[in-house]
C-alpha cells in the first residue's frame, strides 16, 4: 500500500508548514526545511525550500502543499529528484490548458491551486520517489503587503507534525523610512522554544530567525511529538517623516508611499443596507445583529446614519440619516436587535431607497463622507432580478457622489456581481466567511474605512518624465492604511517632483517633495540580502493588479484591451496571475504534465444547479439551486428562456400540487431530495441521530394527513428537549418547561442554544457549530410541518436515520448510459439501491408556493 506524506506550508504575508504521514509513520521523512522570507519597502518575496528522503524500501508519494496569500503571485516552482531538476514554466493560460488537454488523455486538469480559506489558497503537488531517493521542493512567490489599521503583518502557522532535523524560518525586514515598532508573539512558545528565537534589529533593518533543534521542538523527551503547532506572528510599521509622503527609486523605477496621520477625521453619512431574506435566519442574522451592535458604538458623534432592510419588501429604519447621539444610537440598537429573517432579496431597490436617502439628506457636515455598506448572502430573486441591469442602475443612481462597500456572506452570493458593483462605484467587495468569527470580519471591516481622512487625492509627476504611472487618483484614504503610486523614470532627471493634492476634513491641501535620484538609488546599494530589482518587479505587480482590477467593471472591448495588458507583464515577469498558468512536468512514469492556475475570489463560489427567480423565495434556510448571475454560457434573456420553459413544463407535470413529507438538499451535490414513508405501518418516524452532534429528531405523521404534525428535538449538551406540533412548541429543561405559541414571534435562549418562532411560519433552533434545525408550518390545506436543516456540512459521518443516512452515505451512481436529466435515476443510500424519480412538488421551504420546483422523489422505509 502506497504511502502519503502530507506537507502543508500556510502563509498569509508569510508562511505555514503541515507535514503529515498515514500509513508507515515518518517513512517519508522531512530532514530540512526552510522557509526564506526578505520584506524590502514592503515587498515580500518568499522562498520554500523542502528537503525529503524516502527512507522505505520501495517507491512511496509525497504531497507538497502550500498555502500563501491570495494577494501573491507564484514566480516558480521546481522539483529536483535525485539530482535532475523539473522547473515549472509559466504560459499564457490558454496555452497552457491546450498544452495539458494534449498531454493528457482525460482531459481538464483539477489544478494545482486552490482557494482554501478568507486569506490563503493552495498550491498542491504529488511525486513519487523510489526507495532511498531524495527530492527537493522549492517554490518562491512574491507580493506587496498591505498596511492595514496601522501595521504590516506577517502570519506565520507552524504545524511539521514531525521532528524535522533542520528547520529553519528566517524574515529579514528592510524599510529605508525606518522601523518605528517591531513585534514577534506565538501561541506555542515555550522556555525551551524561546531559546531558538532571536531578532537583531537596527534603525531600518531587522532579521528574526526560528530555528530550534530536534529536542527543542519535542512535546517532552520521552515522545517523538512536535510542540511546533500554532501562530508565529511578525508585525511592524515605518517611521514617517515628510508629509508628502517617501519616495524610493532604484534601477530607474520609483515608488512612492503616502500615509499622513494625525489628521482630522471625516463625519461619515453611512447607511446600512442589510439582507434579512430567509437564507439569512439563524447564524448569519445573528451574527450580524452581534456586528452591528458592536459598529454601532463605533460611530462618532458627529457621524450621521440609518438603516434599511431588505427581503422581498425594503423598510428604512427612519425616512432620513440621523446623527449619532447616545439617545439615536440606543434606538438603532433596539431595532438591530428584533431583526429577523424571513422572504426574497431585492437588493436593487434597497440599494436604490438608500441613495435617494443620502440624495435627500439635509443638514449634513459641509465637508463630510458618504457612504453605503451592503451586506447580503445571495442573489437577487425579488423585483430587479438582472444583474446587469442592476449594476447600470445603481451606477447612474451612484453617479460618483457616494462609496459603495458590498460585503457577501458565504458562498451563495454572486462575488464577480458585488465585486463590479463596488469598484463601479468607488468601493470594494469582500466576503464574510461563515465561520464564529463572522461578526469580527464584519467589526473589522468597518474599522478599515470607520476613519477618512483625505478625499479626491491626485499624486501629481512630471508627465514627460515617467512611464507606466500606476493609479494616482484615490477617492477616499483611511487613516491607517497607505497609499502606493509607481512608475518608471523614462528619462535623466535629477530630481523626481510631487505635489499631492487633497482635501481634508478642514481645508484643501497641497503637498510638495522633490527626491534627488542618485540619492535615493544609493540608500538600496550593497544590501547583501535585498533583491534588487524590487521595485521593477514592485511595479510590475501593482500594475497587473490595477489592471485585472479595472477590467472587472469596463466594457468589453477596453476589458480586452486591459486583459491583454496584464497578460503581457505577467509573461514578462513570470507571475502566476488570473491570465497564465505554471506547467509543472514529473518523471517519466508517472502523469507527467500539471497546471498551476491563480484562482479568484469570484471562482470561490459553490455550483448551483437550478435558477431562482421571485417565486423561488425561501421561507429561510438557503435556496433549493442558487444560480450565478454572470454564467459564461449562457445570457441572461437565454436563462429567462430557459427558466420559462421549465415552468411551462413544470405547469404540466402531475402531482405538482403535492407537499413531500420530507425535503432535503444533498450535500455538494446540489441535488433536492423529497422524501415520502409509509405513515399506516409507522406513524412515529426515527428521522436523524449525530452523536457528534448531539442531536436527535424524532417525527410523527397525522392520522388523517399523510405529513409529518409533530416533531421531538433533543440536545445533548445543553441537554434540551423541544416538541414542536401543529397547536404549540414546549421547551423542557432541567424539570422545567417553557410554552413558545405559534400565535406570536418570540425567541428562548437556554445555555446557547436559541429557539426563534416566527408567527405562524417557522421555528428555528441554532446552537454554535451545530447545525441548525428548521420547521416551517404549512396551515394549506392541512396543518402540517416541514423539516429541513441548515449548515449541513456540520454533520459527521455518523449521522444516521431515516432522513440523517442521506446527509453522510447518499451518492448518485454515475451511470454512463442514464442520462442525469431523464425521469430516473439510481441513488446508492447506505449500501441499498433506489430507483428515484424526477418530480414537481411544493417546497414548504418556500414563502410563495406558486411555482413548484423540481426534486428526485424516493420512498423510505421508516
Amino acid at each position: 500500500m502506497e504511502e502519503r506524506m502530507l506537507f502543508t506550508l500556510m502563509v498569509f504575508s508569510s508562511v505555514v508548514v503541515l507535514a503529515e504521514t498515514i500509513a508507515q509513520k515518518h517513512a517519508i521523512k522531512i530532514y530540512s526545511l526552510h522557509v526564506d522570507c526578505k520584506v524590502t519597502s514592503r515587498f515580500a518575496h518568499t522562498v520554500i525550500t523542502s528537503k525529503i528522503v524516502n527512507q522505505a524500501n520501495e517507491s512511496r508519494e509525497a504531497t507538497f502543499e502550500v498555502e500563501l496569500p491570495k494577494t501573491a503571485f507564484i514566480t516558480n516552482f521546481s522539483m529536483s529528484i535525485d539530482g535532475k531538476v523539473y522547473p515549472g514554466v509559466i504560459k499564457e493560460k490558454a496555452s497552457a490548458q491546450k498544452e495539458y488537454d494534449t498531454a493528457v488523455s482525460h482531459g481538464q486538469s483539477a489544478g494545482l491551486v486552490k482557494i482554501t480559506g478568507r486569506k490563503l489558497e493552495q498550491f498542491h503537488v504529488s511525486v513519487s520517489i523510489a526507495a532511498a531517493s531524495k527530492v527537493t521542493f522549492e517554490l518562491m512567490y512574491e507580493e506587496l503587503l498591505k498596511r492595514q489599521l496601522g501595521k504590516f503583518e506577517l502570519l506565520i502557522k507552524v504545524r511539521p507534525k514531525q521532528l524535522v532535523k533542520h528547520f529553519q524560518i528566517d524574515v529579514h525586514i528592510f524599510e529605508a523610512q525606518g522601523i518605528r515598532f517591531l513585534e514577534t508573539g506565538s501561541t506555542f512558545m515555550t522556555n525551551e522554544l524561546t531559546e531558538a528565537l532571536t531578532k537583531v534589529q537596527n534603525e531600518t533593518k531587522a532579521h528574526i530567525l526560528f530555528k530550534p533543534t530536534v529536542d527543542q521542538q519535542k512535546i517532552n523527551p520521552e515522545l517523538d511529538e512536535t510542540l511546533l503547532n500554532g501562530d508565529f506572528v511578525v508585525r511592524y510599521d515605518v517611521k514617517r517623516g515628510a508629509a508628502a509622503g517617501d519616495i524610493q527609486i532604484v534601477n530607474g523605477y520609483f515608488v512612492h508611499y503616502f500615509a499622513p496621520h494625525e489628521m482630522p477625521v471625516f463625519p461619515k453619512n453611512v447607511i446600512f443596507v442589510i439582507d434579512r431574506s430567509g437564507s439569512m435566519a439563524g447564524r448569519k442574522i445573528e451574527q450580524t445583529r452581534d456586528a452591528l451592535l458592536k459598529i454601532l458604538q463605533d460611530l462618532r458623534l458627529e457621524d450621521h446614519f440609518s438603516f434599511i432592510t431588505f427581503n422581498r419588501k425594503v423598510v428604512e429604519w427612519k425616512s432620513s440619516l440621523l446623527q449619532a447621539t447616545a439617545e439615536n444610537v440606543a434606538s438603532a440598537a433596539g431595532f438591530v436587535q428584533t431583526l429577523s429573517a424571513s422572504g426574497g432579496t431585492d437588493i436593487s431597490r434597497a440599494l436604490l431607497t438608500a441613495v435617494s436617502v443620502l440624495d435627500k439628506a439635509e443638514r449634513l457636515p459641509e465637508r463630510s463622507v458618504s457612504m453605503i455598506i451592503l451586506l447580503t448572502d445571495g442573489q437577487p430573486t425579488s423585483g430587479e432580478t438582472n444583474v446587469e441591469v442592476i449594476q447600470e442602475n445603481i451606477q447612474k443612481a451612484v453617479n460618483g457622489k457616494y462609496t459603495l462597500f458590498c460585503l457577501g456572506f458565504g458562498f451563495d452570493v454572486s462575488y464577480r456581481f458585488l465585486e463590479k458593483m463596488a469598484l463601479s462605484n468607488g468601493g470594494i467587495a469582500r466576503r464574510i466567511y461563515e465561520n464564529a468569527d463572522a461578526a469580527l470580519q464584519l467589526q473589522g471591516f468597518y474599522q478599515e474605512v470607520a476613519t477618512p481622512i483625505l478625499m479626491k487625492i491626485e499624486m501629481q509627476y512630471p508627465e514627460n518624465a515617467i512611464e507606466g504611472l500606476t493609479k494616482n487618483n484615490f477617492k477616499l484614504f483611511f487613516e491607517g492604511s497607505e497609499i502606493i503610486v509607481s512608475g518608471k523614470i523614462s528619462n535623466e532627471l535629477d530630481l523626481l517632483p510631487v505635489e499631492i493634492k487633497a482635501q481634508s476634513h478642514t481645508s484643501d491641501l497641497t503637498l510638495k517633495e522633490e527626491a534627488n535620484v542618485k540619492e535615493k538609488e544609493q540608500v538600496f546599494q550593497n544590501q547583501s540580502y535585498i533583491f534588487g530589482n524590487f521595485i521593477e518587479r514592485l511595479w510590475a505587480y501593482l500594475t497587473i493588479q490595477q489592471l485585472l482590477e479595472k477590467s472587472i467593471s469596463a466594457q468589453e472591448e477596453d476589458q480586452k484591451t486591459l486583459e491583454a495588458q496584464a497578460l503581457e507583464l505577467s509573461l514578462r515577469y513570470s507571475f502566476v496571475t488570473p491570465l497564465t498558468s505554471m506547467v509543472v512536468t514529473k518523471p517519466t512514469g508517472q502523469e507527467q504534465t500539471e497546471l498551476a492556475n491563480k484562482p479568484t475570489e469570484a471562482d470561490n463560489e459553490k455550483p448551483s444547479s437550478f435558477p431562482v427567480g421571485d417565486a423561488y423565495r425561501l421561507r429561510s434556510g438557503p435556496p433549493p439551486g442558487r444560480w450565478r448571475s454572470e454564467p459564461k454560457s449562457v445570457s441572461n434573456k437565454k436563462l429567462s428562456s430557459v427558466v420559462d420553459r421549465l415552468r411551462d413544463k413544470t405547469r404540466a407535470q402531475p402531482h405538482v400540487n403535492e407537499y413531500p413529507q420530507l425535503l432535503l438538499q444533498l450535500p455538494k451535490q446540489n441535488e433536492i431530495i423529497c422524501l415520502n414513508t409509509d405513515g399506516k405501518a409507522h406513524p412515529t418516524v426515527h428521522l436523524l441521530s449525530d452523536p457528534e452532534q448531539g442531536l436527535t429528531v424524532v417525527g410523527k405523521l397525522g392520522d388523517r394527513i399523510n405529513h409529518f404534525v409533530q416533531f421531538d428535538i433533543n440536545y445533548v449538551n445543553p441537554p434540551v428537549q423541544i416538541h414542536v406540533s401543529t397547536d404549540e412548541i414546549i421547551l423542557s429543561h432541567n424539570n422545567e418547561s417553557t410554552q413558545l405559541p405559534w400565535t406570536e414571534s418570540g425567541t428562548s435562549t437556554i445555555q446557547g442554544l436559541r429557539v426563534s418562532v416566527e408567527k405562524e411560519r417557522s421555528v428555528t433552533a441554532s446552537l454554535s457549530d451545530t447545525v441548525t434545525v428548521k420547521i416551517s408550518f404549512v396551515k394549506f390545506p392541512d396543518d402540517f410541518l416541514g423539516l429541513y436543516f441548515l449548515n449541513t456540512d456540520r454533520f459527521s459521518d455518523k449521522v444516521s436515520g431515516v432522513l440523517g443516512q442521506f446527509y453522510s452515505k447518499a451518492q448518485f451512481e454515475n451511470n454512463s448510459n442514464m442520462n442525469q436529466r431523464a425521469d430516473g435515476r439510481l441513488l446508492s443510500v447506505s449500501g441499498a439501491e433506489h430507483k428515484v424519480t424526477r418530480q414537481y412538488k411544493k417546497d414548504y421551504r418556500l414563502e410563495s408556493t406558486s411555482e413548484p420546483v423540481p426534486c428526485w422523489s424516493v420512498d423510505v422505509a421508516a
